[in-house]
């Protein structure tokens, strides 16, 4: 899925979280991204913009991880790949942990097809 398919003329996201660091173990891909779930897609995007990884939400896999005791953090699987997701450095009015619970809560909703 290309860039601009996710800016023209979309409506207003599910979910949006910038400064997000996404990491693909062993490394980091980008501390300062953006999480985005639109359209019923969930997009991994670097700080430029440019799309790490994206896919239908019914086909993304989220949780918490089991390893990591800060409420900051997801895990996400898309097309078969685990994404750490950390939303410490996401500024929004809602806590960290709050922000985490906010992006598992609307892929649960997105995916299972309830409003």
């Amino acid at each position: 899925m290309s860039d601009a398919e996710f800016t023209a003329d979309m409506p207003e996201p599910e979910f949006s979280a910038t400064g997000v660091r996404i990491e693909r173990w062993p490394r980091s891909l980008t501390t300062a991204g953006q999480v985005l779930v639109e359209g019923g897609r969930l997009a991994l995007l670097t700080s430029y913009g440019r799309v790490i990884d994206s896919a239908p939400v019914q086909a993304v896999r989220v949780g918490r991880p089991w390893f990591a005791g800060s409420g900051d953090s997801a895990v996400a699987t898309v097309n078969g790949i685990r994404y750490r997701l950390t939303l410490s450095g996401a500024r929004r009015e809602l806590g960290d942990e709050a922000l985490t619970g906010r992006l598992l809560e609307v892929l649960r909703k997105a995916g299972s097809g309830s409003d």
